[in-house]
């Protein structure tokens, strides 16, 4: 007999999160980036994690070896296919490659199935 796997991640309700986001567990990930590490570590097989934006912050160019899908959770996000608006989720297939800015900041979910190689560093 078989036994499914018990949840080691607790639910996150998306609709409280902003109340929640003081109280997660934040580290630097790039220049006015922070990262919650939800699973995985971004290196290695799939990852998830939510990226909260200082005003003007945004990511480098980079090219995305599998899937990414992003949930705009607060404020758009722009890139250079357009402006997204809270709610939205974008779908980045792997080869495609951009850049990410946040002009207002703000937090987005992402869930990556392969990391992703940044272009020129």
């Amino acid at each position: 007999m078989h036994s499914a796997p018990t949840r080691s991640i607790a639910p996150i309700n998306l609709f409280e999160l902003p109340k929640q986001l003081d109280s997660l567990k934040w580290e630097p990930f790039r220049t006015g980036v922070k990262i919650h590490r939800i699973y995985g570590n971004q290196t290695t097989g799939p990852s998830a994690a939510f990226l909260w934006y200082e005003p003007g912050a945004g990511i480098p160019a980079h090219e995305h070896l599998g899937y990414e899908h992003i949930f705009i959770l607060s404020h758009p996000q722009t890139d250079e296919h357009g402006e997204y608006a809270p709610g939205t989720m974008i779908i980045n297939p792997p080869g495609s490659t951009h850049t990410v800015s946040n002009a207002q900041g703000g937090v987005v979910l992402a869930i990556w199935e392969k990391p992703v190689m940044f272009i020129d560093g």
